[in-house]
């Protein structure tokens, strides 16, 4: 393992569901599709080749063992696999560093529960629990890691909804925005809790549902300090900020060609990974730097240009894999 640097990644495995087993009422792997998304997964963890991986849509944590096996890489790793509430999926991770302690969090802490007009939202828990570990870098320098999976853009409908008529999906999108961002309101709290105390850097993967800059995402990371703040203010809320690697990566880069999802001909990012201040250059105690920061994302399709379509045992979300080089020690 190098231990100048290292590579943490994201990964939504798209309804990583062993064969014939049902999943979103009659779907079904075929054992053929089954192994392909098997051996699909495993090629993209070896092209990856990442340290820590966070995976968003586990069903089974079975098939994720046999992917993982698939790509050779993770053999005395430890892997973290959330319990499903509700039959459905999970995140989860796996670590070539030593887990120190973890939990999955599935209720909102009691902060973050918000109101209107003095009304409560009735919106407590997480659609899917997040992975708070930490864990011990090559350094011996504890790491806190959140893995989530918010709330997606798809409208919530009920039952007897016409699904096509405009009002109803309007209604039900503005549902889905409001989970979204009361779940990114209690990932924030969560965050601030574990950092207190501490100078633990910290790390937050997974898919966001959202782009970068979306509200949602700014809830999670936080507001940058207002640039009159005094000194001693502005440390105060870079302690707790977090940054997005896209964004590290198009300071340096003269090209941004950041996407890792592309839904009716839009191309977006709605998979991320965020890093607090002790992994960004310009802070003068930082431990460690992005170095660089990839997409895999050449097996998505636009199908608005083409009939082409992603096979069932793809992904339909591109991977992200960001390098952080350690900071070298000056010799005395």
């Amino acid at each position: 393992m190098d231990v100048k640097r290292f590579k943490i990644g994201t990964f939504n495995l798209y309804n990583l569901v062993l064969p014939k087993k049902k999943y979103y009422g009659h779907r079904q792997y075929s054992p053929d599709d089954y192994r392909k998304k098997i051996d699909w997964i495993g090629a993209q963890l070896g092209w990856m080749g990442a340290d820590l991986v966070g995976f968003q849509e586990i069903f089974h944590r079975a098939a994720l063992e046999e992917a993982l096996q698939a790509s050779g890489l993770y053999e005395r790793a430890e892997v973290l696999v959330g319990q499903s509430r509700t039959q459905g999926p999970v995140v989860g991770l796996v670590s070539r560093f030593p887990v120190l302690d973890y939990e999955f969090i599935a209720k909102f802490p009691p902060q973050a529960r918000l109101e209107m007009n003095d009304t409560p939202v009735p919106l407590d828990t997480f659609s899917r629990p997040v992975l708070c570990a930490r864990l011990k870098l090559p350094t011996g320098q504890p790491v806190l890691v959140f893995v989530v999976h918010l709330k997606s853009k798809n409208p919530m409908l009920g039952e007897d909804a016409d699904r096509h008529d405009p009002v109803e999906r309007a209604i039900g999108k503005a549902k889905s925005l409001i989970r979204r961002a009361a779940e990114a309101t209690a990932v924030r709290c969560l965050l601030l809790e574990r950092l207190k105390g501490n100078n633990d850097p910290v790390i937050m993967m997974g898919d966001i549902n959202d782009t970068g800059h979306a509200v949602t995402s700014e809830i999670m990371a936080g507001s940058p300090p207002w640039r009159r703040l005094d000194a001693r203010a502005k440390r105060r809320v870079w302690d707790v900020l977090l940054y997005n690697v896209k964004d590290i990566q198009a300071r340096q880069s003269y090209r941004d060609v950041y996407f890792t999802h592309i839904h009716n001909g839009h191309y977006e990012s709605l998979d991320h990974i965020l890093v607090s201040q002790e992994f960004v250059r310009q802070n003068p105690n930082h431990i460690g730097a992005v170095e660089y920061v990839k997409v895999f994302n050449d097996h998505l399709v636009d199908d608005t240009l083409t009939r082409d379509a992603i096979p069932c045992w793809k992904s339909d979300h591109g991977q992200v894999v960001a390098t952080i080089e350690f900071r070298r020690r000056r010799r005395s």
